[in-house]
């Protein structure tokens, strides 16, 4: 069977899969994969020099490997400290934090002995420390006020519980994102930190989208009983199950590329800190919008009057359709096959139309042949 027939077929409401009724799984492993993520960020993160301070010294000679550009900056530093990285132009980039206080003249000189290459051939560039704290702070100031922005938006376009559970799947992605770069030791630079806002966004536009189906499914859900507000709300989201995927496969697949194939198999080490921060965010936002938001938005609902309300409703008509059953088929009647009227539905919710087996008021007819 085809995706495009699997899609179909979801958004008809003919298969479906219980996300919102299993959310306690689904936060079961959320806590276990968050709970990781803050045993790494107990361990520390492995800042870049652009929040520490130190000096970066890019070096251009063909030919010239990272472990012996490597061997070379631990021999003037006396430590291992140094992390030497290729780039996607085929320099070398040495990065020697601030605790070394090796003058960049001193360690240029020693450089260009050690490896042969002319002084003109080696960049140097020194940042200080206060100028790290200084973007450190602003990237944190930038970070509050855009989610402070956004839950605003989204209580005034949906609802605070909407606006609620998709903060909360924010900062679930946020905190496995930063708590991975931790476990994996990868430096975090300011090229971390456009990954991290781009996550932010990408997260946001895949729970917005399931929750607008949401919201369309569950208008004037209250008129009917046939389906609680878990039960609408787990249709819009398999109504867009396809097409979440659909969405994070084609977003994966380039980010996969810079990730594996340039910083690992081609040594750019300069895209790894982007591409894992894109990487991890894109899977985790995907697992989130549909794991984590939709489930924590249906629990809210369930808690306010009228859905509670809804819930025995729906309760009191299933235990009274299941009685007319049992009865039916005491009596050895054969049901028609249950319908639902459109109008009985909340927009954007198709019923099911089973055609009947058999009809029992049809025996003893004549059949009209002669």
């Amino acid at each position: 069977m085809s995706l495009r027939n699997i899609g179909h077929r979801l958004y008809q409401g003919e298969v479906s899969f219980d996300f919102v009724g299993k959310r306690k799984i689904w936060y079961s492993i959320s806590g276990v994969i968050v709970l990781v993520a803050a045993i790494g960020l107990a361990m520390g993160l492995h800042l870049g020099i652009e929040f520490k301070g130190g000096s970066v010294y890019t070096v251009h000679k063909p030919g010239l490997t990272v472990s012996q550009a490597q061997d070379a900056a631990n021999k003037i530093t006396n430590s291992t400290t140094p992390l030497v990285q290729s780039t996607d132009k085929g320099d070398v980039r040495i990065q020697v934090s601030a605790e070394n206080s090796i003058e960049a003249s001193t360690f240029t000189t020693e450089l260009s002995k050690d490896l042969g290459v002319p002084q003109d051939q080696i960049s140097a560039q020194v940042i200080g420390p206060s100028w790290g704290d200084e973007i450190s702070k602003k990237a944190l100031l930038g970070l509050v006020i855009f989610m402070v922005l956004v839950t605003v938006y989204l209580a005034i376009a949906f609802e605070w519980r909407m606006a609620l559970a998709a903060l909360v799947a924010l900062i679930h992605d946020l905190l496995i994102t930063i708590g991975v770069y931790a476990l994996v030791g990868f430096e975090v630079t300011p090229g971390t930190v456009i990954g991290f806002l781009t996550i932010l966004g990408y997260s946001l536009y895949d729970t917005v989208v399931v929750f607008d189906t949401v919201k369309e499914n569950t208008r004037g859900l209250t008129k009917q009983s046939k389906l609680t507000y878990s039960e609408a709300a787990n249709h819009g989201l398999n109504q867009t199950l396809v097409r979440s995927i659909n969405t994070t496969v084609v977003a994966l697949l380039p980010v996969a590329a810079l990730l594996f194939i340039g910083g690992g198999l081609l040594g750019a080490g300069t895209l790894n800190d982007i591409s894992l921060a894109l990487f991890i965010g894109l899977a985790a936002g995907a697992y989130s919008s549909i794991c984590v938001a939709t489930p924590l938005l249906a629990q809210l609902k369930e808690m306010q009057p009228d859905m509670k309300a809804l819930a025995k409703k729906v309760a009191l008509r299933r235990a009274s359709d299941a009685k007319a059953a049992a009865e039916a088929a005491e009596r050895g009647d054969v049901p028609d096959g249950e319908e639902f009227e459109d109008d009985e539905l909340p927009a954007g919710m198709v019923g099911q139309r089973n055609q009947p087996v058999s009809r029992s008021r049809a025996k003893g007819r004549p059949s009209g042949k002669r």
